[in-house]
C-alpha cells in the first residue's frame, strides 16, 4: 500500500474509533474515545450506580436528565477512583460533570431517587471518555512518512473536538426531545381520563334527573271505595 493510501486508511480507522463503532477486534479499553448513552429506570427510594474506566490524562464527561416520573428531579453523584465525591448530590432535573483525570481508574456515577418515596424515575444517562495520549503514536508514524505533523495533528484534533462537541449536543437534544415526548403523552392521558370522567358524570347526572322527574309525576289512581285501581 502506498504512503498516501496508508495515511488515509489510518485516518479513517481513527475516526471510526471516535464514532464509537464496536467490533470484536477493538476493545473499549484501547479506544481513544468512548461514548455510552442509557435510559434507566430508578425505583422510588432507590439508588443505582455505574462504573466507567478512565485512562490517565483522559477526559470524562457525564450528563444526567430526568425524562419522566414524579416531580421530574433526581440526584447525581460522581466519585473518583479514590472514592472521593467530586460531584455531590443535587436534586434537580439535569446535571453534568466533566474532569480531566490525572491518575485514571474507575469512576462511579450514582443516580439517587431516595427523596421520592412513591414515584420511579426514567433517567437518560450519557457518559463519555476521551484520551489524547494516543496522538503521539500517530505523530511518530506520520513523521516517518514525512508529513507536516503539526498541521495535520492540529487539523485532526480540531475535527476530533468538533465531533466530541456534536456528540454532546446530540445527546442533550435527544434527552430533551424524549422528555418532551413523555410530557406530551402524560398530558394526553390526563386530558383523556378527565374528559371520560366528565362524560360519565354528565350521563349519570342526566339519568338521575330523568329518574327523579318521573318519580315526581308518578300518580296513584284510586277507586271510589278508597282502594287502588
Amino acid at each position: 500500500m502506498s504512503p498516501p493510501r496508508l495515511l488515509v486508511f489510518r485516518v479513517l480507522l481513527f475516526l471510526s474509533a471516535l464514532c464509537l463503532c464496536w467490533t470484536e477486534d477493538w476493545a473499549f479499553e484501547n479506544a481513544p474515545g468512548i461514548a455510552m448513552e442509557y435510559k434507566i429506570h430508578v425505583d422510588a427510594g432507590k439508588e443505582d450506580c455505574y462504573w466507567q474506566y478512565v485512562h490517565p490524562k483522559a477526559t470524562i464527561y457525564v450528563n444526567m436528565q430526568v425524562l419522566k416520573g414524579g416531580d421530574g428531579m433526581a440526584g447525581m453523584a460522581v466519585r473518583n477512583p479514590k472514592g472521593e465525591i467530586v460531584h455531590p448530590y443535587t436534586w434537580k432535573k439535569s446535571a453534568e460533570y466533566e474532569e480531566v483525570s490525572q491518575t485514571g481508574g474507575y469512576y462511579s456515577v450514582c443516580i439517587d431517587n431516595q427523596f421520592s418515596r412513591f414515584a420511579g424515575k426514567l433517567i437518560n444517562l450519557y457518559m463519555t471518555t476521551f484520551r489524547y495520549d494516543l496522538w503521539e503514536k500517530y505523530t511518530q508514524e506520520l513523521e516517518q512518512m514525512e508529513v507536516s505533523v503539526n498541521n495535520f495533528t492540529h487539523s485532526i484534533k480540531t475535527v476530533d473536538q468538533r465531533i466530541h462537541d456534536m456528540l454532546l449536543h446530540q445527546s442533550q437534544s435527544r434527552a430533551k426531545e424524549a422528555r418532551d415526548f413523555q410530557l406530551l403523552i402524560s398530558n394526553n392521558n390526563y386530558v383523556q381520563y378527565w374528559s371520560l370522567a366528565q362524560c360519565i358524570a354528565i350521563i349519570g347526572a342526566g339519568a338521575f334527573q330523568v329518574f327523579y322527574l318521573r318519580k315526581l309525576f308518578d300518580t296513584k289512581v284510586t277507586t271510589k271505595s278508597g282502594g287502588r285501581a
